[in-house]
C-alpha cells in the first residue's frame, strides 16, 4: 500500500484533487474532519482544549466554537502551538488506524490523507509520496473569498501565516496546478494519479 499525502495553501483546490483521486480508485481520508470530529463534545481532544482555552471557547450548545477557538489562537504563534500539540496527536492515530483498515482490505491500494498543514507539522514523513496543489495568489485570495465569505484584508492574513506554495514545493513529490479549469485540474490528477501507480508497481 502507497502511504500519499496531499497538501497545499489555502483555497488551491486540494478537495478537488482529493475528489479525483478518489474517483478514480485511490482511498481518501480528510484529515481536518478528523481534526474537527476531535472537538466535539467527547471527541478526544475536547476536554483539554476547553481545560487550556476556557470556556470562552464554547457556544451556547457546550460545543466548541471553531471560530472563537481560532480567533484566540490566531495572532499567538504559542496558542496555535499548543492547540496543535493537543489535536495533532489525535489526528495521527486515527490515520494510522485508517491506514491499517486500508491495507487489510486492499493491500496494493493508494491511501490519499488530505491535510492542510501536512508540511508544517513534520507529518510528511510518515508518507511515501506528497502531493502539492498550487494556484496563482491571487485565485488563491479570490477562491477562499467567494467560499469563506471573507474580505481580502482576512484572507491575505491567513496567507501570511501560512507556510508559502514556494517553500511546500521543496517537500513535494508530485505537484498539480489548480490554475485552469476543473477539466484541466482533473487532467493534471490523472498525470500524478498514474505516476503514483507507477511508483507502487
Amino acid at each position: 500500500m502507497l502511504r500519499v499525502g496531499l497538501t497545499g495553501g489555502l483555497a488551491t483546490g486540494k478537495s478537488h484533487v482529493g475528489a479525483y483521486l478518489e474517483q478514480m480508485g485511490c482511498h481518501l481520508l480528510k484529515a481536518d474532519e478528523l481534526g474537527h470530529k476531535a472537538l466535539l463534545r467527547g471527541g478526544a481532544a475536547f476536554e483539554a482544549v476547553v481545560s487550556h482555552f476556557g470556556a470562552g471557547v464554547l457556544d451556547d450548545a457546550g460545543e466548541i466554537d471553531r471560530k472563537a477557538l481560532g480567533a484566540v489562537v490566531f495572532d499567538d504563534p504559542e496558542k496555535l502551538a499548543l492547540l496543535n500539540s493537543i489535536i495533532h496527536p489525535v489526528v495521527i492515530r486515527a490515520e494510522e488506524g485508517w491506514f491499517e483498515g486500508v491495507s487489510i482490505v486492499d493491500p496494493g491500494g493508494i491511501a490519499v490523507v488530505e491535510a492542510a498543514i501536512l508540511i508544517e507539522t513534520g507529518s510528511y514523513k510518515r508518507f511515501d509520496r506528497i502531493i502539492l496543489t498550487v494556484c496563482a495568489r491571487e485565485q488563491q485570495i479570490a477562491r477562499a473569498m467567494k467560499r469563506d465569505g471573507s474580505s481580502r484584508e482576512e484572507v491575505e492574513a491567513r496567507l501570511m501565516r501560512q507556510m508559502s506554495l514556494d517553500e511546500k514545493r521543496k517537500y513535494a513529490d508530485h505537484v498539480v496546478d489548480t490554475s485552469g479549469d476543473k477539466a484541466a485540474t482533473e487532467l493534471e490528477t490523472r498525470r500524478v494519479y498514474e505516476e503514483l501507480r507507477r511508483v507502487k508497481g
